[in-house]
C-alpha cells in the first residue's frame, strides 16, 4: 500500500529530513488499521518489540541482523516495501553487517578452573621413602662385598614372548541417513517435523495449523524437537544456519546462512510441495 507521499517515496527530500523508521511503521500500521497485537499475531514478532521498533529502539531485537529481520516482516505486515527501510536502517548503523552467529548472545561465561597447588605432602613423602630405599640398598651391598667373592651360577635368560597387538577398533563418525523404512514409519495422515541443532544455538517457535504454540525457545547445539499435527506446521527459525531440519521423514538441503532469520510452513507429504 502507499502513504500519501512519505519522504521516503520522494528522492528529492534529502535523507535527513526523512521521517524515522519507526515512525514510518507506525504510520503505516495506523494507516492500515491495525493494533500493535494484531500486527504481532500476523509477524509472530512480540508485542514489546514492535513497540520498541515504533519507538526506533532496536536494542530489543537482539542486533542488527534481527533488527533487519523484523524491519522487513513489520514493513510487509503493513504493505510498505522494506527495502529503503532497510537501507535507511543500514545507513545509520555503519552499513550492512555480515552475518554473525547467535551463540555469542546467549552464551555463559565460562567458569575457568583454579590453578592446582602442588601437594607437598606428598612430595616430602617420596623424598623419606627414596632416602630409605637408598640406605638399605648401601647396606646390602656392603654386606655382600664383606661375605666373600664366591659366584652364583646364572641360568638360561627365559625367554622373551612376544605378542602382536590387536588392531583397534575404529569408530565411523558418519551421521545415519534415513532409510525407506524409516520414511514409511511417518505416520502418512499427519505433518511431522523433526529440528535438530547442529552447528550452534538457535532460537525457535513452532505452531500448529490452529495457531496453537507448539513450542518457543532456545534450542541449544545437540539438542533436537519433534513436531506433529494433522494439517499445517508453521516455523520460525532465529537462527536457520545451525538448524538441520527433516520434514515427514526427507531432509531439507535448503542451505540456510548463519543469524539467517526463516519463516516456513509444511503440510502433509512431499515436503518439497510443503
Amino acid at each position: 500500500m502507499s502513504i500519501g507521499n512519505s519522504p521516503e517515496d520522494d528522492p528529492n527530500v534529502p535523507a535527513d529530513d526523512r521521517d524515522s523508521i519507526g515512525r514510518v511503521l507506525q504510520q503505516a500500521r495506523i494507516a492500515s488499521g491495525l493494533t500493535v497485537e494484531e500486527v504481532s499475531a500476523s509477524t509472530r514478532v512480540r508485542v514489546p518489540i514492535v513497540h520498541a521498533i515504533e519507538e526506533d529502539d532496536f536494542s530489543r531485537c537482539g542486533g542488527d541482523v534481527y533488527a533487519r529481520g523484523h524491519i522487513r516482516t513489520l514493513a510487509r505486515a503493513v504493505g510498505l516495501d522494506p527495502a529503503p527501510l532497510v537501507e535507511q536502517y543500514d545507513a545509520a548503523h555503519g552499513g550492512r553487517p555480515s552475518p554473525t552467529p547467535a551463540a555469542p548472545l546467549f552464551e555463559a561465561e565460562r567458569i575457568r578452573p583454579e590453578p592446582r597447588r602442588p601437594n607437598w605432602t606428598a612430595a616430602m613423602v617420596a623424598a623419606i621413602v627414596a632416602v630409605v630405599g637408598f640406605v638399605g640398598f648401601s647396606m646390602f651391598n656392603g654386606n655382600d662385598v664383606r661375605g666373600g667373592t664366591g659366584t652364583v651360577a646364572e641360568g638360561p635368560a627365559p625367554e622373551k614372548k612376544t605378542t602382536t597387538p590387536k588392531p583397534k577398533a575404529t569408530k565411523t563418525t558418519d551421521k545415519p541417513v534415513p532409510t525407506e523404512s524409516a520414511i514409511a514409519a511417518v505416520p502418512k495422515d499427519k505433518v511431522t517435523v523433526k529440528m535438530t541443532a547442529i552447528d550452534d544455538k538457535s532460537w525457535i517457535s513452532a505452531k500448529a495449523h490452529d495457531g496453537k504454540l507448539l513450542f518457543d525457545g532456545l534450542l541449544l547445539k545437540g539438542d533436537s524437537k519433534t513436531f506433529q499435527d494433522d494439517e499445517r506446521i508453521d516455523l520460525i527459525l532465529g537462527n536457520a544456519g545451525a538448524i538441520e531440519l527433516y520434514v515427514n521423514g526427507r531432509k531439507i538441503d535448503d542451505r540456510f546462512q548463519a543469524g539467517q532469520v526463516e519463516r516456513l510452513t509444511y503440510t502433509k507429504g512431499d515436503p518439497a510441495a510443503g
